[in-house]
């Protein structure tokens, strides 16, 4: 959420970070109208509560009985009018709240400007591309022929976009998520390992609400929200807290499934596995000093590097424009990684500088060591990686000529002695 501040001060601030995302700015001059007529509500409210103390001190030191009515009854129509000015001024507090609640961050100058994902900018390159001297197979092909991949069970489980994993594709999996979160443990992260459903509170805190109402899956008789993505109760976490200064930088790391409700058509771009509505994701998140916040940036995408160049995937970092960025980012850098059966850059980590944005709606500051009162936290989240889509990358661009797959070297002490995936 952005600050009421800025509205007040650099409104012209508001409308053109809005302009750049591509739109309307209009809404900005509804905040301030509201927050005018709540500021004026309640210089109105205060000045009447106080003349109904004075009033009550005057009328319990009025000894004539006459003049004591008279007091009491202009204190009944003071204390009406009271009652009246406070109901508004309730009922326009969560008003103004909500319509807050629908504003974008503010975007950094770093960020190009940019209609949709194909304006993005590659920023860096790493790893070359896997050289075959036959034609590679694409990962919804190499998986049916090892016998690890089954579209026709995971549909007839869940329907369209699922699949089951069997065998030695299950333990790839697992092998990977536990390998991701062992690195990240091993840079700092601490593990967690959170719940998979969550209160409406808890996704509103961390932007996802109101905006992604519509992607997310919910319980519809109880306060149930199935996560789509661990950064959602990693942000929870700490909300509603005031944090001392010496505990910064938190850093968290966990696994968990995401549940999305993915708006696809059919076509080469979803086929496979690469979007479904329920996938894995190893996250990162950092609660940190807002001074800090850009080394942190860093520390995170080299981190999420590591996880590329350890699987030895050749990968690519962009820099997301205008309008391919999200809700709650200042800026993002994407990381895709190649996979050379489906000749693809698939995205497998998102990483964003939430600064103080998601902080203020989960309301999680610190309280400095020098200095009085609190100040809000800087938030951070990036995926560390994201699955099935490492997987893809793993499978394709790993196979060999007879048709199967050896094992990364980095993933062999979780794979319980397969080092070789073969055929069915």
């Amino acid at each position: 959420m952005l600050d009421m501040q800025l509205f007040r001060d650099q409104p012209d601030l508001v409308r053109q970070s809005l302009q750049r995302r591509g739109e309307d700015p209009s809404p900005v001059d509804q905040v301030i109208e509201l927050d005018q007529k709540r500021r004026t509500l309640l210089q109105r409210v205060e000045g009447l509560r106080a003349e109904k103390n004075q009033a009550s001190k005057v009328i319990g030191q009025t000894q004539d009985t006459d003049q004591r009515q008279e007091k009491i009854a202009a204190m009944k129509t003071l204390g009406d009018e009271l009652e009246s000015l406070e109901t508004e001024l309730k009922d326009l507090e969560p008003a103004l709240e909500a319509l807050l609640g629908t504003f974008p961050n503010l975007v950094d100058d770093r960020v190009p400007d940019g209609a949709d994902e194909s304006e993005n900018q590659v920023i860096k390159t790493e790893g070359g591309k896997p050289d075959f001297d036959f034609q590679p197979q694409a990962h919804w092909d190499l998986g049916p022929a090892l016998g690890i991949l089954d579209f026709e069970r995971g549909v007839k489980l869940s329907g369209t976009r699922f699949y089951v994993l069997n065998g030695a594709g299950a333990l790839l999996q697992r092998a990977l998520v536990s390998f991701m979160l062992h690195t990240h443990t091993q840079h700092g992260y601490q593990e967690r390992y959170t719940p998979f459903m969550v209160k409406e509170d808890v996704v509103y805190a961390s932007g996802q609400l109101p905006k992604f109402a519509d992607n997310l899956y919910r319980d519809h008789e109880e306060d149930f929200w199935w996560v789509p993505t661990a950064e959602v109760p990693l942000t929870g976490l700490h909300k509603d807290e005031i944090l001392d200064e010496s505990q910064l930088p938190i850093s968290y790391t966990a696994y968990s499934p995401c549940f999305r409700r993915e708006k696809m058509s059919a076509g080469r771009e979803v086929r496979g596995i690469k979007r479904g509505h329920q996938f894995d994701k190893v996250e990162m998140y950092v609660f940190c000093h807002p001074e800090d916040s850009e080394a942190q940036f860093q520390r995170m995408q080299a981190d999420a590097e590591r996880i590329c160049q350890l699987l030895d995937l050749p990968y690519r970092v962009n820099n997301l424009c205008t309008g391919d960025l999200g809700f709650i980012a200042a800026y993002t850098y994407d990381i895709e990684v190649w996979a050379a059966g489906c000749g693809e850059w698939l995205e497998v980590s998102s990483l964003s500088n939430a600064r103080d944005f998601q902080a203020r709606r989960a309301a999680i500051r610190y309280r400095p060591e020098q200095g009085k009162g609190t100040r809000f936290v800087h938030t951070l989240n990036g995926s560390g990686l994201a699955l099935p889509r490492v997987m893809i990358a793993v499978l394709e661009n790993n196979q060999q000529k007879d048709g199967s797959v050896v094992v990364p070297e980095v993933l062999l002490p979780w794979m319980g002695g397969v080092t070789v995936i073969e055929p069915v």
